[in-house]
This record gives C-alpha cells, structure tokens and sequence, in this order.
C-alpha cells in the first residue's frame, strides 16, 4: 500500500533542460545541413538567415522567428515537465546561439561542419580546438583563444569570442557537435555553469586523440567549395 501509493506520487523522470536543448539543436541542424550540402535552395536560404542572426540574442531578429522552431521546449512531453520563463530564456538563447554558430562555420563547406560527438571521434569545443595544433606541441595562441571563451562575462560576449574559434575551425575544415554546443550553452547560464562547462571544455581538450587524416572523412579536400551563399 505505501509502496504503490509513492510511486503514484513520485515525479516524472525529467530530461535536463540542457539536455533538451542539445537534442533540439541536433534535430533542427541535420535536415538544414543534408539539404545545404545537396544544394536544395530552402536550405542555403535557411543557412544565410542564420548567419544573418549572428552575435545578437534570441529574438532580436525577427526573421528567425518562423525558422527556428522552439516548439519542443513550450510543450510538456511525456517524461518532462514546462519549463520556467528563466529557463526558456536560458534554452532559446543557447539554441539561437549554436545554430547561427553551425550557419557560419558550415557557410561554403562542402563536408558537415556539425558532426555528433563520440568516444572515437570527439566532436567537443576543446577537441576541436586541439585538432588546430600540431600533434606534437601546443598553439598557445590558439589555446588562450579557448580560455578567453571561457573566461567571456556573459552570452553574448561568449558567442562572439567563439565565432573567432568557428572561424580557425571553418579554414580547417574541423567539425565541431553543435548540439553538444547548445547543450552546453545552455548550463553556461546557469549559477555555477561557466565553471562547469570550463571543466567540459578543458576535458575535452586535454582527452583530444588526433585522428590520421587519411581515416577522417572530414579532413578530405573540398575542391567544389563555391560561394553560392555569401550573402
């Protein structure tokens, strides 16, 4: 009887909002990335109204409201529960983030520039930010470029500090998991989260394995990479 009546009252197991937000990232990238990449002109005409959105907050640019569908985080799915004001604010400006990061990292990429995280193949800011230096040594002007991210005063600054990352990693053409990105975007706001999300970065970076280049498929020259989007 007190067995059955506890669990009749215990919540919903709930997905973190983070975790909610990455996955919401991932989701809404992967279908703009095939079509960009196959040259559908939905897409390429998505991918330039992202950019177009980069270094401003979540609904400053009107133009994005019918395009990036924050749906999911207004409704309570099974397993999940609404989300506060704060934490909406927190979600839709880390998804707003990620994806007008993705938008210019993947701008005249003819390979994914979003590339899902795994143990083989790290796909994490500090990952990334180590496949920029030599396999032997440390770029030290490259890494100070990750502790400045680290270290920026609030989102918006951050967003734009990363950009200059996004930049080094375009020419490069290393891929970067944005979904993983806005998830973490995401804690970054939180009380505590800039310390917990430097310790994710500077994890990732030191745990980096280098891929040889000849077994990674994103390290093959694009010899097609045409501007057909540099509005």
């Amino acid at each position: 009887m007190t067995t059955a009546s506890a669990s009749a009252s215990a919540p919903p197991v709930t997905a973190p909002v983070h975790q909610r937000v990455a996955e919401l990232a991932a989701a809404l990238i992967g279908p703009w990335q095939e079509g960009y990449l196959q040259d559908r002109p939905h897409a390429v005409a998505a991918l330039a109204r992202l950019r177009r959105g980069a270094g401003r907050e979540a609904g400053e640019t009107p133009d994005l409201w019918n395009l990036i569908d924050t749906g999911q985080l207004h409704t309570s799915a099974e397993g999940t529960r609404p989300l506060s004001e704060e934490e909406l604010i927190r979600a839709e400006n880390a998804l707003h983030a990620a994806l007008t990061l993705w938008a210019f990292h993947q701008q005249s990429r003819g390979t994914p520039m979003h590339r899902r995280h795994t143990r083989e193949r790290p796909g994490g800011l500090g990952a990334a930010v180590r496949r920029l230096m030599p396999a032997d040594g440390v770029d030290d002007p490259v890494r100070k470029r990750l502790v400045r991210a680290g270290t920026a005063p609030d989102l918006v600054t951050l967003t734009q500090r990363l950009r200059d990352i996004v930049a080094l990693l375009r020419r490069d053409d290393i891929p970067l998991d944005y979904g993983l990105l806005a998830g973490q975007l995401c804690r970054w706001q939180q009380p505590d989260g800039p310390a917990t999300v430097r310790r994710h970065w500077g994890r990732s970076f030191h745990e980096q394995r280098r891929t040889p280049p000849a077994l990674d498929e994103n390290t093959t020259p694009d010899t097609d990479k045409d501007d057909k989007d540099a509005s």
